[in-house]
C-alpha cells in the first residue's frame, strides 16, 4: 500500500470524524467549538485562569478572555478572584450541564460511526488509534491540547489506559 495513498485516506478520515465530533459539539451547546472546549476542560479542571485555559484549548490570552467574556455573558462560566490579580474561571452550573450535553452528543455521534465497525474491527482500530495519539503527542507535546474535547471518563473506564496520558507519563518520566 502506499503510503501517500494511507496518509490522504487518514486525512479525509480525520475531517469527516472531525466534521461529525464538531456537529454534534456546537449542535449540543450552540456555542462555539472553542467554547464547548473550555466547557469540558472546565469540567475536569475548575478554577484555571484564562490564560492556562486558553494555552489548553489552544486560543491566545486575548482570545481566550473574548471566550470567557461570550461564556459568562451566557451564565456558563464565571470569574472569581483570587489572591492578587489572579482570577479564576469556573463553569456554573449551567455551564457543567452544557458540558455534559456536550460530551453526551460527541459520544453520540462516534459511537455510532465506530458501530460500523465489528468487534475484531474495533480492536484493531483501538490499538492503530493508539499508536496514532502516542505519535501525535510527540508532536504536540499537550495531553490537555489534544484531549480538549475527551470524556476523560471514558479514557480510563475499566482499567483502560489512556494512549495521550501513558505518552506524556512516559516523557515526564524520562
Amino acid at each position: 500500500m502506499h503510503d501517500e495513498r494511507v496518509g490522504n485516506v487518514l486525512g479525509a478520515a480525520a475531517l469527516a470524524v472531525s466534521d461529525l465530533l464538531l456537529a454534534g459539539v456546537t449542535g449540543a451547546s450552540g456555542i462555539s467549538a472553542s467554547g464547548a472546549a473550555a466547557l469540558i476542560v472546565l469540567r475536569a479542571s475548575p478554577g484555571l485562569s484564562v490564560t492556562e485555559l486558553g494555552r489548553r484549548i489552544g486560543l491566545s490570552q486575548p482570545a481566550a478572555a473574548r471566550m470567557v467574556d461570550s461564556l459568562e455573558a451566557r451564565d456558563l462560566v464565571e470569574r472569581q478572584r483570587g489572591a492578587g490579580k489572579e482570577v479564576a474561571v469556573r463553569a456554573t452550573e449551567g455551564g457543567l450541564n452544557t458540558a455534559y450535553r456536550i460530551l453526551s452528543a460527541r459520544g453520540g455521534r462516534l459511537a455510532g460511526l465506530v458501530a460500523k465497525l465489528d468487534e475484531s474491527e474495533r480492536e484493531t482500530l483501538d490499538r492503530l488509534l493508539g499508536k496514532l495519539l502516542t505519535g501525535a503527542y510527540e508532536e504536540v507535546r499537550s495531553s490537555e491540547r489534544l484531549c480538549r474535547l475527551c470524556d476523560r471518563a471514558a479514557c480510563v473506564a475499566d482499567g483502560w489506559d489512556c494512549p495521550v496520558g501513558a505518552a506524556e507519563r512516559a516523557q515526564l518520566a524520562g
